[in-house]
């Protein structure tokens, strides 16, 4: 088993900068893909970013390119997201996940930890 908490989230004015935070525990060898998701309510679970934990191979959703960055520090098995120029659209839970797929489906990833809620307002 894997247990994955996020932390990091909060509440930011249109263009500021947030950075979140997953640290995983337990089988943390179970897994090589780890990544960001956000949802908000009536809307499915989309993408944001993944890493290949083992390679550091990184890519990201259209819509963040060049704002938000994921990394993975293995000393601490934590993963990270930092967003820059935040948009009042990216008001969402942010979910960290972990698994053997790559995506974009959530079904890829096999654990997730229990979200942190992102507010941007304009």
């Amino acid at each position: 088993q894997v247990q994955l908490v996020e932390s990091g989230g909060g509440s930011v004015q249109a263009g500021g900068s947030l950075m979140l935070s997953c640290v995983a525990s337990g089988d943390i060898y179970s897994y090589h893909y780890m990544a960001w998701f956000r949802q908000t309510p009536g809307k499915e679970r989309e993408i944001v970013a993944v890493i290949y934990t083992a390679g550091g191979m990184r890519s990201y959703a259209d819509s963040v390119k060049g704002r938000f960055t994921i990394s993975h520090d293995d000393a601490t098995d934590t993963l990270y997201l930092r967003m820059n120029d935040l948009k009042p659209e990216e008001t969402a839970m942010y979910y960290c996940a972990a698994g053997n797929g790559y995506g974009p489906s959530p079904d890829d990833f096999i654990y997730w930890g229990q979200g942190t809620q992102v507010t941007v307002s304009s």
